[in-house]
């Protein structure tokens, strides 16, 4: 059986003009009109239509579903690089302090060292034990760069009161480097104290201006302070004689040498070498005859031997 649609028929030309809701009405009751007469035929139609109707429904469903995917995926991207920036900002404020902590590290290590402090005394590479107890909640991002601020001005602070104390320690460190306070050859001991005795001439009472070390000819004669040589040659009853000014007032003389080995004008500092060890004037056999002048006054070396530290120098 043949079936034909009249195109003349009102209601299918208003299949072409109108809208995608009237066009299925029609058709439905166009089917509804034919089902009368023949059933098998309306239910082939009905079908037909459902299955453009489903396959329209299901095409704008997925592409509903893909729009929305697309705009999560969009602001999922946002806050990851809103997030990333976030972990940026808080890296490099990490790296800052990581850098003024080594600096305070470094700048512990030199007080320790100038401050003479015993090792372990102040170990910077240790890490500082601490505990607590109580629940763990997680950590407000406002809180936390109020916590990195607060750090950031204590260690501005620390570090400032550091500069300040190196500065100190420092100068008390130039000071020390001038003051008489080490021995003039290494390794010796002191023969002969400051003071009265008897003279190893004459055996009658004699005043020594100096204390003597032993040593053996050819040893150095070291300067026991940083200052400059004012005095390099031959003194009555003490030979071959070096005289080195420290400043503030000090200056040291070494007697007795078999040769000299600075002149004057010289900048010594404190350990070097100024003279070789001798028995030249007035002396019984090789030594390093040291005195001490303190403002134009001899006086006892004893008092500044052993003064390592400038924390143990009096103000």
């Amino acid at each position: 059986m043949t079936f034909k649609i009249n195109t003349n028929n009102p209601r299918v030309a208003r299949l072409r003009i109108g809208t995608p809701q009237s066009r299925t009405d029609i058709m439905r009751q166009m089917v509804a009109q034919f089902g009368a007469n023949r059933p098998g035929l309306a239910v082939a139609l009905l079908l037909g239509v459902g299955m453009v109707v489903g396959v329209g429904g299901g095409l704008a469903m997925t592409a509903g579903l893909r729009a929305q995917v697309s705009n999560q995926q969009a602001q999922m991207e946002s806050t990851r690089r809103d997030a990333q920036r976030e972990i940026n900002a808080l890296a490099a404020r990490l790296g800052e302090l990581q850098a003024e902590a080594n600096r305070l590290n470094a700048l512990g290590v030199r007080l320790t060292r100038i401050g003479q402090l015993q090792d372990g005394e102040f170990n910077f590479d240790k890490p500082v034990g601490v505990g607590g107890a109580g629940p763990v909640q997680d950590m407000p991002k406002a809180e936390l760069d109020a916590g990195l601020s607060k750090l950031k001005r204590q260690f501005a602070a620390s570090g400032e009161q550091l500069s300040v104390l190196e500065s100190l320690l420092f100068n008390r460190q130039l000071d020390m480097n001038s003051v008489p306070s080490r021995e003039p050859i290494a390794n010796s001991y002191i023969t002969s104290g400051f003071g009265g005795r008897a003279d190893p001439f004459n055996g009658g009472r004699a005043n020594h201006k100096g204390i003597d070390f032993e040593a053996d000819v050819g040893d150095p004669v070291l300067a026991v302070a940083d200052g400059v040589v004012s005095y390099s040659g031959v003194r009555s009853g003490y030979g071959n004689v070096v005289e080195v000014d420290h400043g503030n007032g000090y200056v040291t003389r070494y007697a007795h040498n078999s040769r000299l080995t600075r002149t004057v004008g010289q900048l010594v500092r404190a350990g070097q070498e100024i003279a070789k060890a001798g028995s030249t004037g007035r002396s019984t056999g090789a030594h390093v005859h040291f005195e001490v002048w303190e403002n134009g006054r001899v006086v006892d070396p004893r008092n500044f031997l052993a003064q390592e530290s400038p924390l143990k120098l009096k103000g």
